[in-house]
Protein backbone atom coordinates (compact mmCIF):
# COMPACT_ATOMS: atom_id res chain seq x y z
CA UNK A 1 0.00 0.00 0.00
CA UNK A 2 1.05 3.57 -0.59
CA UNK A 3 1.60 5.40 2.70
CA UNK A 4 -0.52 8.45 3.54
CA UNK A 5 2.32 10.96 3.04
CA UNK A 6 3.01 9.71 -0.49
CA UNK A 7 -0.73 9.56 -1.22
CA UNK A 8 -1.11 13.22 -0.20
CA UNK A 9 1.87 14.31 -2.36
CA UNK A 10 0.50 12.38 -5.35
CA UNK A 11 -2.78 14.26 -4.96
CA UNK A 12 -1.25 17.71 -4.43
CA UNK A 13 -2.21 19.72 -7.55
CA UNK A 14 1.03 21.74 -7.37
CA UNK A 15 3.14 18.56 -7.41
CA UNK A 16 1.07 16.53 -9.84
CA UNK A 17 2.22 18.01 -13.15
CA UNK A 18 1.46 15.29 -15.69
CA UNK A 19 0.47 12.82 -12.95
CA UNK A 20 -3.21 13.37 -13.53
CA UNK A 21 -2.72 12.21 -17.10
CA UNK A 22 -1.45 8.73 -16.44
CA UNK A 23 1.90 8.63 -14.64
CA UNK A 24 0.57 6.37 -11.88
CA UNK A 25 -1.07 4.13 -14.48
CA UNK A 26 1.98 3.90 -16.78
CA UNK A 27 4.14 1.45 -14.79
CA UNK A 28 1.12 -0.77 -14.15
CA UNK A 29 0.27 -0.89 -17.86
CA UNK A 30 3.86 -1.52 -18.90
CA UNK A 31 4.38 -4.27 -16.35
CA UNK A 32 1.10 -5.92 -17.34
CA UNK A 33 2.25 -6.11 -20.94
CA UNK A 34 5.58 -7.62 -19.92
CA UNK A 35 3.90 -10.12 -17.59
CA UNK A 36 1.34 -11.20 -20.18
CA UNK A 37 4.03 -11.60 -22.88
CA UNK A 38 6.20 -13.69 -20.55
CA UNK A 39 3.23 -15.79 -19.43
CA UNK A 40 2.26 -16.52 -23.04
CA UNK A 41 5.84 -17.54 -23.88
CA UNK A 42 6.05 -19.71 -20.73
CA UNK A 43 2.84 -21.61 -21.41
CA UNK A 44 4.23 -23.52 -24.39
CA UNK A 45 1.41 -25.69 -25.63
CA UNK A 46 -1.21 -24.52 -23.12
CA UNK A 47 -0.94 -27.82 -21.28
CA UNK A 48 -2.62 -26.68 -18.09
CA UNK A 49 -1.88 -25.67 -14.55
CA UNK A 50 1.57 -25.75 -13.00
CA UNK A 51 1.69 -27.72 -9.74
CA UNK A 52 4.11 -28.23 -6.87
CA UNK A 53 4.81 -31.57 -5.27
CA UNK A 54 7.34 -31.30 -2.47
CA UNK A 55 10.66 -30.16 -3.94
CA UNK A 56 9.42 -30.44 -7.55
CA UNK A 57 7.45 -28.15 -9.86
CA UNK A 58 5.49 -29.81 -12.66
CA UNK A 59 5.40 -27.43 -15.61
CA UNK A 60 3.15 -29.79 -17.62
CA UNK A 61 5.89 -30.18 -20.23
CA UNK A 62 8.46 -31.32 -17.71
CA UNK A 63 9.41 -31.24 -14.07
CA UNK A 64 12.14 -29.40 -12.25
CA UNK A 65 13.23 -30.52 -8.80
CA UNK A 66 15.59 -29.23 -6.14
CA UNK A 67 13.40 -26.42 -4.83
CA UNK A 68 12.58 -25.85 -1.21
CA UNK A 69 8.88 -26.88 -0.99
CA UNK A 70 7.79 -23.30 -0.23
CA UNK A 71 9.65 -21.98 -3.28
CA UNK A 72 8.22 -24.79 -5.44
CA UNK A 73 4.71 -23.75 -4.40
CA UNK A 74 5.54 -20.09 -5.09
CA UNK A 75 6.82 -20.94 -8.58
CA UNK A 76 3.74 -23.05 -9.30
CA UNK A 77 1.52 -20.13 -8.31
CA UNK A 78 3.05 -18.11 -11.17
CA UNK A 79 1.29 -20.44 -13.59
CA UNK A 80 0.91 -18.60 -16.94
CA UNK A 81 -2.88 -19.02 -17.03
CA UNK A 82 -3.18 -17.48 -13.57
CA UNK A 83 -0.86 -14.61 -14.49
CA UNK A 84 -2.94 -13.87 -17.60
CA UNK A 85 -6.16 -13.83 -15.53
CA UNK A 86 -4.53 -11.45 -13.06
CA UNK A 87 -3.32 -9.14 -15.84
CA UNK A 88 -6.80 -9.02 -17.40
CA UNK A 89 -8.36 -8.21 -14.01
CA UNK A 90 -5.89 -5.34 -13.51
CA UNK A 91 -6.61 -4.03 -17.00
CA UNK A 92 -10.34 -3.97 -16.25
CA UNK A 93 -9.64 -2.08 -13.03
CA UNK A 94 -7.48 0.47 -14.88
CA UNK A 95 -10.20 0.90 -17.51
CA UNK A 96 -12.74 1.77 -14.78
CA UNK A 97 -10.50 4.13 -12.80
CA UNK A 98 -9.87 6.98 -15.22
CA UNK A 99 -9.39 10.69 -14.70
CA UNK A 100 -12.47 12.90 -14.65
CA UNK A 101 -10.89 16.35 -14.98
CA UNK A 102 -12.50 19.34 -13.29
CA UNK A 103 -11.69 21.54 -16.29
CA UNK A 104 -14.43 21.44 -18.91
CA UNK A 105 -16.62 19.06 -16.88
CA UNK A 106 -20.30 20.04 -17.28
CA UNK A 107 -20.98 18.35 -13.93
CA UNK A 108 -18.10 20.02 -12.11
CA UNK A 109 -16.78 17.72 -9.36
CA UNK A 110 -17.16 18.87 -5.78
CA UNK A 111 -14.44 21.27 -4.65
CA UNK A 112 -13.45 21.94 -8.28
CA UNK A 113 -10.91 19.09 -8.23
CA UNK A 114 -9.95 16.28 -10.57
CA UNK A 115 -11.50 13.01 -9.53
CA UNK A 116 -11.80 9.37 -10.50
CA UNK A 117 -14.63 8.76 -12.94
CA UNK A 118 -15.41 5.38 -11.33
CA UNK A 119 -15.69 6.23 -7.64
CA UNK A 120 -15.62 10.04 -7.50
CA UNK A 121 -12.62 10.06 -5.16
CA UNK A 122 -9.77 12.56 -5.47
CA UNK A 123 -7.48 11.70 -8.40
CA UNK A 124 -5.58 9.45 -8.28
CA UNK A 125 -8.04 7.38 -6.21
CA UNK A 126 -7.00 4.95 -3.48
CA UNK A 127 -7.77 1.91 -5.64
CA UNK A 128 -5.47 3.17 -8.41
CA UNK A 129 -2.71 4.03 -5.93
CA UNK A 130 -3.00 0.58 -4.33
CA UNK A 131 -2.90 -1.07 -7.76
CA UNK A 132 0.24 0.93 -8.61
CA UNK A 133 1.99 0.50 -5.24
CA UNK A 134 3.89 -2.72 -6.17
CA UNK A 135 5.59 -0.69 -8.91
CA UNK A 136 7.01 2.01 -6.58
CA UNK A 137 10.54 0.85 -7.52
CA UNK A 138 9.74 0.98 -11.26
CA UNK A 139 11.65 3.71 -13.18
CA UNK A 140 8.39 5.12 -14.62
CA UNK A 141 6.73 5.48 -11.21
CA UNK A 142 6.29 9.16 -10.27
CA UNK A 143 9.00 10.53 -8.00
CA UNK A 144 7.72 13.39 -5.92
CA UNK A 145 9.69 15.37 -3.33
Amino acid sequence: MVDDAVRCRLRDPEQQGELAHGQVRSPVRGDQQGESDLARRSDGDGCGEWTANGHTVDFCQGELSGFHPTIALHVALRDPARVLREVEAKRRMLARHVLSPATGDPELPWDNRDDCQYDGETWPCDDLLDLASPYADHPDYPRLP
